[in-house]
């Protein structure tokens, strides 16, 4: 039976947004973001979904953008947060993929991938393009501002 999950984006929502990020120490947990997604992951799939332009720019390479990805992905494990999934767009602007948010290719992908219900899932971002793209592939968005904010937000009926 399909699940419902918590599309997250990363960059400026869970992780401090420094541009294009090439070292793994330029990874910062935002304040709160590890205890919210501790008790949200009791009732959602967790999934990151980020565009990570600066490698189809030129700006970073695959290699550096993995490096901080894993260390990122390895924060969360080690302070007991488990993503069901993990996807980025490492495409330029205007390469027209399927997968560069606003289009919602890696949303798609992750239900499939994850047998994720759209429909019952939440897209939370800080830019209008994650936003955008929640509402494209059909889920309930929730634009970011603090981790307290969404926690109450999300307790609201029709969420819970």
């Amino acid at each position: 039976m399909p699940r419902r999950a918590l599309f997250l984006d990363r960059d400026g929502t869970l992780i401090t947004d420094v541009g294009y990020p090439r070292d793994p120490d330029q990874v910062e947990i935002i304040a709160g973001a590890i205890e919210a997604l501790r008790v949200l992951q009791r009732d959602w799939a967790l999934v990151v979904i980020s565009n990570q332009s600066g490698i189809g720019r030129g700006l970073i390479t695959e290699a550096e953008a993995r490096a901080v990805h894993e260390r990122f992905l390895a924060q969360f494990a080690a302070a007991g947060v488990a993503f069901a999934g993990s996807y980025y767009c490492p495409h330029a602007p205007d390469a027209a993929c399927r997968c560069r948010k606003p289009a919602p290719g890696l949303l798609h992908d992750a239900a499939r991938d994850l047998d994720l219900d759209l429909a019952a899932s939440v897209m939370i971002g800080d830019k209008p393009s994650d936003l955008e793209a929640g509402r494209a592939a059909g889920c309930a968005v929730l634009a970011y501002s603090t981790w307290p904010a969404l926690i109450a937000s999300l307790a609201q009926p029709g969420y819970e």
